[in-house]
């Protein structure tokens, strides 16, 4: 027996570092002589001591940082994007066989993809649609690490660096775009209060009295404000009243009519003949 006490214990330690335990979302894929004979866990595995090896692979989801990588647009600006790339695997043989380090392989295509798809746009549409320059560069990652077992879930662009100078323009062209828009609402406010305007003069040509109405109104407005100096406009017509001139119309005298014809005189006739001088055509006056 006690011969066989030193077997038995090389017997049990061969089991307990043959044994293995692995969390839910990990993988383990074991090769035997070198040759891969599947992907086991999670749980409790049993690895033959010598001949067989295993490699863990998280199938969590990781965020990978993308540094910031320098890119010139289409229209030739000079910016630096980062991006986030949020992936997971998917295929843990794949990942252990086909790339040596697929967490690097993913880094590496990662920013080259990033500066090939910014470069291939303007700096607008980076800006203005993020969201459509985030699943261009998606779908090119998926494809590209499609192989590899590896699935990417998503791309956001972090930060865009720009130059001094744009972002200066940037801001004017933002100025002059509010100022733009200010003036096409005033406009269209004129424009509906004049519209408003001519239905009041509609109806207040129809009803008179509804000038009075606001006269009184307005008056009622001014002499709620203490502080402000009552001004009483009055009427043109009521006015000119007072210098009503008889026999004028509208400012122009009328004619005084003729004077009645005498019934006792008598008319002269037209061959009367016109009282001469006491002198004489040709007497000489001494």
């Amino acid at each position: 027996m006690l011969a066989l006490l030193p077997i038995l214990a090389i017997v049990a330690f061969l089991i307990v570092t043959s044994l293995r335990v692995l969390n839910e979302y990990e993988r383990g894929v074991v090769f035997r002589l070198g040759r891969v004979i599947g992907a086991k866990g999670p749980g409790l595995i049993l690895l033959f001591p010598v001949i067989d090896r295993m490699t863990k692979v998280s199938l969590r989801t990781f965020a990978m940082d993308v540094p910031n990588q320098d890119v010139i647009t289409r229209d030739n600006v000079s910016i630096k994007v980062n991006a986030v790339v949020y992936f997971r695997v998917i295929e843990p043989i794949k990942a252990i066989l086909e790339v040596e380090d697929y967490m690097y392989a993913t880094s590496q295509i990662s920013q080259t993809t990033l500066r090939s798809v910014c470069g291939g746009v303007e700096l607008d549409e980076i800006l203005a649609h993020r969201d459509k320059v985030n699943e261009q560069v998606q779908s090119i990652l998926d494809l590209h690490a499609g192989p590899w077992g590896i699935k990417v879930a998503n791309v956001e662009l972090k930060y865009i660096d720009l130059p001094q100078e744009m972002q200066r323009a940037m801001a004017k062209q933002a100025e002059a775009e509010r100022e733009r828009r200010a003036k096409i609402i005033n406009a269209e406010g004129e424009y509906q209060a004049s519209r408003r305007l001519a239905q009041a003069a509609e109806i207040i040509a129809v009803r008179p009295e509804a000038l009075q109405l606001r006269y009184l109104q307005t008056m009622r407005e001014m002499a709620s404000e203490s502080q402000a100096a009552t001004i009483l406009p009055i009427p043109l017509d009521f006015i000119r009243s007072f210098f009503h001139v008889p026999g004028r119309v509208e400012g122009v005298a009328q004619q005084s009519p003729p004077a009645a014809a005498d019934p006792m005189r008598t008319s002269t006739p037209a061959t009367e003949p016109e009282p001469t001088s006491p002198l004489q055509d040709g007497d000489a006056r001494i």
